[in-house]
C-alpha cells in the first residue's frame, strides 16, 4: 500500500483543513473513504495519519476502528503543541534537526500566518555541521528569526550561535541574536502581531536546559505562559 499527500497513491488525503490545534481531512483509501478529525495540528500529522491508515488496513482493521483510533489519540507533548492567545498562536516543537525544522516551518506556513517568528538554537556537543544548515532554513522560512541557546552542554552558547549565523546570510528573515533563551522567547512575544505564529523550536517536551554539568529547570511552554500571564 502506498500513501501520499500530493502524488497518486492507494491512500491519500483530500479537503485538508488545518489549525494550530487540530486537523481534518477526507481519507480516500482502497477500503473506502472516510472523514478524519485529528485532535492535533500540523500538516505532517496528516501525512503520519495516512501511514497509520495504511498500517491499519494492512492489519485488517475496519474503517470504523481506524477512524476511532485516529480521532481519540492524545496529542504528544512538545510536538506542534499550541499555546493560543487572542491575537496569535505560539507553537512549541521538538524540531532540532534540519529536517525537523524544515517540516515545522512548512506546517506553520500551511496555516497561512501573517508572519512566522522563529526562536531556535542548536545543542552543544552535537553535530556542528547542521548548525549553518538550520540557520539557512530559518532565514529562508521565517520572517523573523531569533537565534538563541538550546542545550549548550559544555560548549559556549555564543560560539554555537556563531556557527549558526553564517548560514543565515542571503535569507529574507530579520535576524536577532539573544543567547538567553527566556529573553529570546520574550523578544518573540514583544514582536508578535495579530495573525502571526511564533515557533519555539528545539526543546519541545523538555523541562530542563543542560548548561555544563548542570541540568537547570526550563520549559519553553511554561516560560511562554509565564511571559503571557497565562495559567496552566
Amino acid at each position: 500500500l502506498t500513501y501520499a499527500l500530493r502524488n497518486r497513491a492507494d491512500i491519500v488525503a483530500e479537503h485538508i483543513r488545518l489549525d494550530a490545534a487540530s486537523s481534518s481531512f477526507m481519507a480516500r483509501t482502497v477500503s473506502g473513504d472516510f472523514k478524519v478529525e485529528l485532535p492535533i495540528g500540523g500538516a505532517f500529522q496528516v501525512y503520519n495519519s495516512l501511514a497509520a491508515i495504511g498500517a491499519g488496513i494492512g492489519l485488517g482493521l475496519s474503517i470504523g476502528h481506524i477512524q476511532n483510533g485516529l480521532e481519540s489519540m492524545k496529542p504528544v507533548p512538545g510536538r506542534f503543541e499550541p499555546i493560543k492567545t487572542k491575537l496569535y498562536n505560539i507553537i512549541v516543537d521538538y524540531a532540532h534537526t534540519p529536517d525537523g525544522l524544515e517540516n515545522l516551518i512548512r506546517s506553520a506556513r500551511a496555516l497561512s500566518p501573517t508572519r512566522i517568528i522563529l526562536v531556535f538554537g542548536c545543542g552543544g556537543n552535537r553535530d556542528k555541521t547542521k548548525r549553518p544548515i538550520m540557520g539557512k532554513l530559518a532565514a529562508l522560512g521565517a520572517e523573523i528569526a531569533i537565534v538563541t541557546s538550546d542545550n549548550p552542554r559544555h560548549e559556549d552558547p555564543v560560539a554555537i550561535i556563531d556557527d549558526i549565523l553564517p548560514g543565515m546570510t542571503g535569507g529574507d528573515a530579520e535576524v536577532f541574536v539573544e543567547p538567553d533563551r527566556r529573553a529570546a522567547i520574550a523578544k518573540s512575544i514583544s514582536l508578535a502581531r495579530h495573525g502571526d505564529i511564533i515557533l519555539i523550536a528545539g526543546k519541545g517536551h523538555e523541562d530542563y536546559q543542560i548548561v555544563g554539568d548542570n541540568v537547570l529547570p526550563f520549559d519553553d511552554r511554561q516560560v511562554a505562559r509565564e511571559l503571557l500571564g497565562i495559567d496552566g
